[in-house]
């Protein structure tokens, strides 16, 4: 696994993976790369009832490319071409396709507009 050695916001080195070393299930996941494909956000309601913006994207990087999914205010902060880092993400799989997600303890930095 090839990966860069990066300082997180707890102080703890952190591991910046390749997508293509990304599998179903794993946490604390740091990884960079390019919007390359954004969908449309559409509103989707949430278990928990009210209602929720969420938009599908294509993160890549220099080994492949993986389904981003951003909510709300995440949305607004980048567009196709932009660059960021996820740090402290998960990686999950819905609908049989491998997500990269930001959740409620990561964070989504952009790097280049």
């Amino acid at each position: 696994m090839a990966a860069s050695m990066l300082n997180n916001a707890a102080g703890r080195p952190a591991v910046r993976m390749n997508v293509r070393d990304l599998r179903d299930g794993m946490r604390r996941v740091d990884a960079e790369g390019e919007i390359v494909e954004m969908s449309e956000p559409r509103n989707v309601n949430l278990r928990t009832g009210g209602e929720a913006r969420v938009a599908d994207c294509m993160l890549k990087d220099e080994s492949g490319q993986i389904k981003l999914s951003l909510w709300d205010d995440q949305i607004d902060m980048v567009k196709q071409g932009s660059k960021v880092r996820v740090t402290n993400g998960y990686t999950n799989s819905f609908r049989g396709e491998l997500r990269l997600n930001v959740g409620r303890y990561g964070k989504l930095e952009v790097l280049e507009a």
